[in-house]
């Protein structure tokens, strides 16, 4: 007979208990309670070996655990039960012509509620007073952090003594600025920069200014050129051939982005590698030395855009080396640059001092101490209630070799925060510093304008730098249809926007019993209305036929053809003949106008606006018509002009298209 096993012996002599006992604790577990663990009911998992396998036991022991197996079924329950009551609802839709109507109700309600929820997010809804930044300048250029910044919609207190009207006489008399422009594309974007090379980068009327200009001498030290990103797979050797071709690229060593880094690494790259012509004629004042001023490399290869200066000492066998910029800027591809107004304004920021624009009276003359004006030298917070906004502070500031470098900060200002991406510019110090700075480098990820404008923020003298904003001559293309959107912009026209505008506001102030402007919803539709565009709507031309001359022209904000409707008494063909003349609509200065149209989104619009700055007569048919016998006055260079201007008479637009 064989010999029955212990555990044989003990199930058949052993009663069966009422209920299993209760597993040992793990620490008192040994050999021998092991094998008892591993036959356990309770357990079921098999043996264990290690501590993180006793935690995944006791985890998995207590998800199967009769609580929450309770609450897990008292939910399900009551989630059945809510359900039941819907579907058994008389209301509930139980035909197919019912369902059909239900979900049409929810597809209506769910748009709804997509676009009251995109109105209530948008921070553009109406129309921005245009026509009050033009008339109302800044006066001061202290950053939005230390003073009372602007309610919106951002408009100005009307000055007691205006700020002196731009170009001012001196201009031409200043050194020029060295500007190094970067337009920010990628690598598909070939047509786009080909529009560019032969449009604005290198146009008369771009780089000149409008009349007689000044043969570009102003725009000598402006270099354009393009920055990308590392070029796809299928793109590498197109960029390689276009970059031999015309030696006007840059690739980052970063890949192609928007907000994850391109502008610090470009910033960071211009540090090192960005240069510029040397000034190559005399001028009246000196040219300034700054911390800078003594960095040389030898004169590189030219692109066919660079300035004709840099073109002429080339090819004089010696060229002079070149030097370091005064501004590194950054312009996206869909905007439109006229060099010479961009670089007139940046060669004032470089001469301007204190937190003014150039020209203003200041309290005391410049001296040894470095003079800031602010209106709180603290943060908000920290200053007194009855701390003055205009006050101006002699702050003795720590002398150093980049003490008396400008720090510029210039672009469009958006809502008191950040300059606007599509066109802002850096002065040398600045970009010097970001390329540097540890504190930087942590803050190239997100929406790359605001970033810079947080850059800003963190600079040793940030209360110092001037944040200098032009809200007038930057705005978006007319068919964009933007808050910033309207008619292409001359001075001309200008004028008789801020002949109308204060002549309103000085009305509305008199009839006002406080003596101020209220800006009410019609007061802001007034400022902000043109002739050309309305904010939300797809543009219109006024007539259905239009020729393509009779169509830019129409896209000028103010022109007797922006004006023109079906069945009133102007034609097209008288609008134009009574058109302003370059001469007219610049007043007969070289800048002064338009310095960026952004949002071209469409090649066609690109062109447009080429036709619209670039080319045109000087004098219209009708005031060639009404000049006195004056051949000085009649006797303008037409070097200025690139192309034959005959494709503006309208019996070839046509042929144009």
């Amino acid at each position: 007979m064989p010999e029955r096993s212990s555990s044989d012996s003990s199930s058949s002599t052993t009663p069966t208990p009422s209920r299993a006992s209760s597993p040992l604790p793990f620490s008192l577990h040994s050999a021998s309670s092991s094998e008892t663990e591993s036959n356990s009911p309770l357990l079921g998992l098999g043996r264990y070996t290690s501590t993180g396998e006793s935690r995944w036991i006791w985890r998995n022991l207590g998800s199967s655990s009769p609580r929450r197996r309770k609450r897990d079924g008292r939910r399900w329950r009551t989630f059945k039960g809510v359900l039941r009551r819907i579907v058994r609802h008389p209301l509930f839709p139980r035909q197919p012509l019912t369902i059909i109507l239900a979900l049409l109700v929810f597809t209506v309600f769910a748009i709804s509620l997509t676009l009251i929820l995109l109105y209530v997010l948008n921070p553009d809804k109406e129309a921005l007073p245009w026509r009050a930044y033009c008339t109302i300048p800044p006066t001061t250029s202290v950053p939005p952090h230390y003073r009372d910044t602007l309610p919106y919609p951002y408009i100005n207190s009307l000055p007691k003594v205006m700020p002196p009207s731009f170009p001012p006489d001196d201009l031409d008399a200043l050194p020029p600025a060295g500007l190094f422009l970067a337009v920010f594309s990628m690598d598909s974007s070939l047509e786009r920069r080909m529009l560019i090379r032969t449009t604005w980068a290198a146009h008369p009327r771009s780089r000149n200014g409008a009349g007689e200009g000044d043969g570009g001498m102003g725009t000598s030290r402006t270099v354009v050129r393009f920055v990308l990103g590392q070029p796809r797979k299928g793109w590498e050797r197109r960029i390689q051939s276009e970059m031999e071709m015309y030696n006007d690229m840059i690739i980052l060593p970063c890949s192609e982005n928007m907000n994850s880094g391109k502008s610090h690494a470009y910033f960071t790259w211009a540090a090192s590698n960005a240069w510029v012509p040397p000034v190559y004629f005399n001028t009246t004042h000196p040219v300034p030395e700054f911390s800078y001023s003594n960095q040389y490399t030898p004169a590189p290869r030219l692109a066919p855009h660079d300035p004709y200066f840099a073109w002429k000492d080339s090819a004089s066998g010696h060229p002079s080396p070149w030097v370091r910029p005064d501004y590194v800027a950054k312009v996206d591809d869909d905007a439109f640059v006229m060099l010479a107004e961009l670089e007139a304004r940046m060669r004032l920021e470089l001469y301007a001092t204190g937190q003014r624009p150039y020209g203003m009276p200041y309290i005391s003359p410049v001296s040894a101490s470095f003079r800031v004006e602010a209106s709180k030298m603290e943060p908000p917070t920290s200053v007194p209630a009855n701390t003055s906004t205009s006050l101006m502070v002699e702050q003795e500031m720590p002398r150093d070799g980049s003490a008396n470098d400008p720090l510029v900060y210039w672009g469009y200002l958006v809502k008191e925060q950040f300059m606007a991406g599509e066109l802002y510019g850096l002065s040398w110090s600045l970009v010097d510093w970001v390329s540097k700075d540890p504190s930087v480098k942590g803050l190239t990820r997100g929406a790359e304008d605001k970033q810079t404008a947080k850059w800003m923020g963190l600079h040793p003298r940030a209360a110092e730098i001037r944040w200098s904003s032009d809200h007038c001559w930057i705005y978006d293309h007319p068919r964009s249809g933007t808050v910033y959107s309207h008619g292409f912009l001359f001075p001309s026209e200008v004028s008789r926007v801020k002949k109308s505008v204060l002549a309103f506001l000085d009305k509305v102030s008199r009839n006002s019993s406080t003596g101020t402007t209220a800006m009410t919803s019609s007061t802001l539709l007034s400022l902000s209305h043109s002739s050309v565009s309305a904010f939300g709507t797809r543009y219109q031309q006024p007539l259905q036929e239009m020729d393509l001359a009779h169509s830019v022209e129409a896209l000028v904000e103010g022109s007797n053809m922006s004006e023109l409707q079906e069945g009133k008494s102007m034609s097209p063909e008288r609008a134009w003949r009574t058109r302003e003349g370059r001469i007219t609509r610049y007043e007969n200065k070289r800048v002064g106008g338009t310095v960026a149209v952004h949002f071209i989104k469409k090649h066609m619009w690109f062109l447009e606006t080429a036709l619209a700055f670039l080319e045109g007569d000087n004098f219209s048919e009708a005031e060639l018509e009404s000049l006195d016998a004056d051949e000085s006055r009649l006797n303008m260079s037409l070097a200025s002009v690139w192309t034959d201007s005959s494709v503006f008479k309208p019996i070839n637009a046509s042929a144009a298209l």
